[in-house]
């Protein structure tokens, strides 16, 4: 039985992450950490002859959040055209983890059709050191470009 190597354990500072929006790519260099997490969509099922509900998988729903630090006026400027124009804009956002460290490589996820529920405005802290805005979204497609490989167990 082997164990996992504490080098190949990756470093959260390691990623990168790229923001493409209105056929544009920006580095998200302003980002302080992001969370995507895809949810099942469930639907309860109950049938003759057995007395628990079952589940059967109908959908997904993907949302997440992403911290930043209050360095960039983008994503208040998407909330202000929605709100002064009803267009709303839809982006991806591209993230890769790869620690030079480790062995397991790089893993990249592109989340799809990203768009913005929350944006913070305007915010000040006079006891901050760095201010600082987190955004929720929603996305609806993930492509998972390169996945880790497995580590080098010893």
């Amino acid at each position: 039985m082997g164990y996992l190597h504490a080098k190949d354990v990756i470093n959260g500072q390691e990623a990168t992450a790229f923001i493409k929006i209105d056929g544009r790519v920006e580095q998200m260099f302003y980002a302080k950490n992001l969370k995507a997490i895809t949810k099942k969509n469930k639907t309860l099922i109950k049938t003759l002859g057995r007395r628990g509900t079952q589940s059967k998988t109908s959908g997904f729903t993907g949302t997440g959040s992403v911290k930043i630090y209050s360095v960039t006026s983008l994503f208040k400027k998407l909330m202000s055209d929605y709100i002064k124009t009803g267009k709303d804009m839809y982006f991806d956002i591209q993230v890769s983890n790869e620690d030079p460290t480790s062995s397991v490589g790089r893993q990249t996820v592109v989340l799809k059709n990203c768009n913005l529920d929350s944006v913070l405005m305007a915010n000040f802290d006079i006891d901050a050191e760095a201010l600082e805005e987190e955004m929720n979204f929603t996305f609806d497609d993930v492509d998972l470009l390169e996945e880790f490989t497995s580590p080098t167990l010893v």
